[in-house]
């Protein structure tokens, strides 16, 4: 950054400023939990010169310091575990209902209503750019852009089917139902990776807006959908004022889209991924959510389970992030 002409390049010197950023963040998380443990190690040894037991108010104190501390130390080292190329890219996440009509649309509307109060805990922005709502109630769909610290890199652990098992509120006879629906992530490009999409493979349809949003979504056609041709992938935009700006969000997350893919297929072209492709996101369950007769949430890759699943579902879901995290480390170091 001190170099002579940093500044000549505007777009490469944000982002080295950015990065910077990034890792002193990351420094000063690892430097404050190293100090907090050191005084817990005082705090200790004054509790033992003391004779504290259990109970006493001095001891309290030092369990709740501890578990504060414990946080601290969980935090860094999953941060530590975000190296990947695009951890600290924006997050574009899609929702999709499974088979079940209104009980998995609802169960749509829980997922993003549970990631929706989880992402300001961890000082995510959450921005809905399309959804689809369901014929009686719930979420078809729903796709939504996460930005902030490590958004990608948090959020490509949640990819996946998820479970969930419940007394069914909308069955009379009151029987328990399993529901799916599939998490889809993958990272937004920044605008230096260049992806060329050729005009003819694009199919560009134009429609009224279906959500929320007053009388410029109930008249006017300004939401957009594209159609990938050759690979089938299909994105939408209907959240933005004008039917340019759906169009531009749009063509960012389908050339988001087809990158992963590429990744995915270990493809070096566009031209080279053929054929549907739409089903590339549900992969295998990861997740179960019990709600009947007992409450669990268990994540089947990691095993970290926890009997507080309202809690979960209100948003309390970094640790199973975190776990998520140190079973992908697992795997790469087993591979």
């Amino acid at each position: 950054m001190e170099g002579e002409g940093f500044w000549e390049d505007y777009a490469s010197a944000t982002q080295v400023v950015a990065e910077a950023a990034r890792l002193r963040d990351r420094l000063a998380g690892f430097e404050k939990a190293e100090k907090d443990l050191d005084d817990l190690q005082v705090h200790w040894e004054l509790l033992r010169a003391e004779r504290a037991e259990e109970g006493q108010a001095e001891y309290v104190d030092f369990e709740q310091e501890l578990r504060s501390v414990l946080s601290e130390i969980e935090r860094v080292e999953a941060e530590a575990l975000l190296g990947g190329e695009h951890d600290d890219q924006p997050a574009v996440v899609t929702i999709h209902s499974g088979a079940g009509g209104t009980e998995a649309c609802d169960w749509t509307k829980m997922l993003f209503r549970m990631y929706a109060l989880w992402a300001p805990r961890e000082n995510l922005q959450l921005t809905v750019t399309d959804e689809r709502p369901g014929e009686v109630t719930g979420l078809q769909t729903v796709t939504f852009v996460l930005r902030g610290p490590h958004a990608y890199g948090y959020m490509k652990v949640e990819s996946g089917v998820h479970r969930l098992v419940r007394i069914s509120p909308f069955d009379a006879a009151k029987r328990r139902h399993t529901t799916f629906a599939a998490v889809d992530a993958i990272p937004e490009l920044p605008e230096s990776d260049d992806i060329v999409l050729n005009e003819a493979d694009l199919k560009i349809d134009v429609f009224r807006s279906s959500g929320a949003g007053g009388q410029h979504v109930n008249k006017t056609s300004s939401a957009v959908r594209l159609t990938h041709l050759p690979t089938g992938i299909v994105v939408s935009c209907q959240n933005e004022r004008s039917q340019f700006q759906n169009r531009d969000v749009a063509l960012r997350q389908l050339k988001s889209r087809l990158y992963a893919l590429m990744l995915a297929e270990h493809k070096e072209r566009i031209e080279d991924l053929r054929g549907e492709q739409t089903d590339i996101a549900w992969g295998n369950q990861v997740r179960s959510y019990v709600l009947h007769p007992y409450q669990l949430v268990k994540d089947l890759r990691s095993g970290y389970e926890t009997s507080a699943a309202q809690r979960v579902l209100d948003g309390e879901l970094t640790p199973l992030i975190w776990a998520g995290l140190r079973y992908q480390r697992e795997q790469r170091q087993s591979s």
